[in-house]
This record gives C-alpha cells, structure tokens and sequence, in this order.
C-alpha cells in the first residue's frame, strides 16, 4: 500500500478549535503540509460546495467522498421521502465537489431493534439506489458505532447488498470491532465491495467508553496505540491489493486533531513501507 492513499477526513479537524473558526483555506493548507493529496468532506461547513471546489482545486486536492447524514429510518415510504431528497442533494453536492462516492453513516432509534433499523433501511436504501444510479454515483455505507445501529458488521452489510447489489461499503474496521467482529475476516468478507475506508482505533474502558454491540465499552485511541491489530489489517488489505483511499479518523481526546494527524499519518506511513 501507498501513502497517498491515505486522505484527510474533514471531522477529525473539525472536533477542534478549527470548527470554531471554520476555514476551508487552512483545512486544505494543512492537508498538503501532511503530504496528502485527498479529502472527504463530512457536509461542507456552511461554506458553498462550489467554493470548496475552488479552494481545493487551487492546493491541487481532490475530494474522494462527501458524508452526511441522513434519516431514512422509517417503516413508510412517505416517512423515507424527506431522507430520500436529502440523499438526491448530497448526491449532487459531491458532483459539484468532484466525487462520485457519498457515504451515509444509517443510525438507530429509540425502541426499534437493529433488526427493524436496518429492514427500514433497506427499504429506503432501495429508493437511493435508483437515485443515486441516474447520477452514476456510488453509495457506500459504514459500519457504524452506534449499538443500536442497523450496519454496523459484515453480515449486516451483507443483508443490504443481496437486496441491493450496487451498494458499496465504506470499510471501518474500529467500529466493526464494536459489533464482536474481527476486522481481518470483516475485510475478506466484504472485500469485493469496499469502495473506500476509515482508520480508527479504541481502548476498552467500562468508565468512560462508549457501549457497542457486543456489550464492551470503547474510548476513543489515536490509530496504532489502541486494540486493533492493524498490521494485520494492512496486511490482508495489501494481499488484496486495495487500491482505494483510508481515511484517517481520530475522535479521542488525549492530542488535539492536528497532533493526532502529524502521528497517525507518520504511523500509517511507517505500516505501509513495511507492509508491502
């Protein structure tokens, strides 16, 4: 694997003092400094997508994926249409952006069962799916940390695309954890669908971490110093020689965003070189 295909993810920034003082300008200088040549932009900050555009164009940055979320939840089409129009709005967004992949990070609700979740899911995933074909855009979908969420291992995944088979995942290999999976069979698993990917890691802290579908708790570790095997995961991602882009994604406290970045994007590079 390459150290170019590593790519900033705009919400590791954006959880610090930048999303106070949002500025596009300083988002992508300090993205080449990092010697990355990619984004995914999660929303665009209020800033117009087509000055995004401009900004990166100018630091010569490409966007590989526009994230946003969106509520299809619901057991009625009528109730999925609202969700429905905001995918068709994130689906032209990433045009304007220079993207043909959106990721849609699907949650659950209050007294549905992941089960229910994820059949209403599919239902509107359904809908999506034809939208998102007249604009020839990709839709990935995460595996996601929420212990109620209807995707959040590969057989969840898995459900969506024998409905769906033009769905593509977004490999998250730190939130797979969370559903009792081991991220190196998740990879095999999914492999022939994953589009794009999320680097995360945890500790285990029954304290202060977050509960996940397996019933442990998770805080929040910067990438190589938590539980996750990641020379195995580079590895299995090597062999297959993935060619998509890995986000780097921090959500911890103990480093600021940009501290987080300079040694997670040092760590992963490091990985690669060995790893090949």
């Amino acid at each position: 694997m390459e150290y170019k295909q590593i790519s900033m993810m705009s919400y590791t920034i954006a959880r610090g003092e930048w999303k106070k003082n949002k500025d596009i300008v300083e988002l992508c200088r300090f993205t080449k400094e990092l010697g990355l040549d990619a984004i995914d932009w999660i929303t665009t900050y209020d800033t117009e997508p087509k000055e995004v555009r401009r900004i990166c164009d100018d630091f010569g940055i490409k966007t590989i994926c526009y994230t946003f979320f969106t509520d299809i939840n619901f057991p009625d089409k009528k109730s999925r249409q609202p969700g429905l129009n905001n995918i068709e709005k994130g689906i032209e967004i990433a045009l304007i952006l220079g993207t043909d992949k959106i990721m849609l990070p699907l949650t659950g609700k209050p007294g549905l069962t992941r089960d229910e979740s994820r059949r209403n899911c599919i239902e509107g995933l359904k809908d999506a799916i034809l939208i998102a074909q007249k604009y020839n855009v990709a839709i990935t979908l995460e595996h996601f940390p929420q212990h109620t969420a209807p995707f959040i291992i590969s057989s969840d995944m898995d459900e969506a695309i024998k409905e769906i088979p033009d769905l593509k995942i977004t490999y998250d290999p730190g939130n797979m954890v969370t559903g009792g999976e081991d991220p190196v069979e998740g990879y095999t698993k999914s492999k022939n669908y994953i589009a794009h990917t999320h680097f995360k890691d945890w500790v285990l802290d029954d304290v202060n971490g977050r509960i996940g579908a397996d019933g442990k708790h998770y805080k929040a570790a910067l990438t190589g110093e938590g539980i996750l095997d990641y020379p195995a995961i580079v590895k299995i991602m090597s062999e297959d020689n993935y060619k998509g882009y890995i986000n780097f994604e921090y959500e911890g406290s103990e480093y600021t965003p940009e501290e987080a970045m300079i040694k997670g994007v040092k760590y992963l590079k490091n990985l690669f070189e060995t790893i090949k």
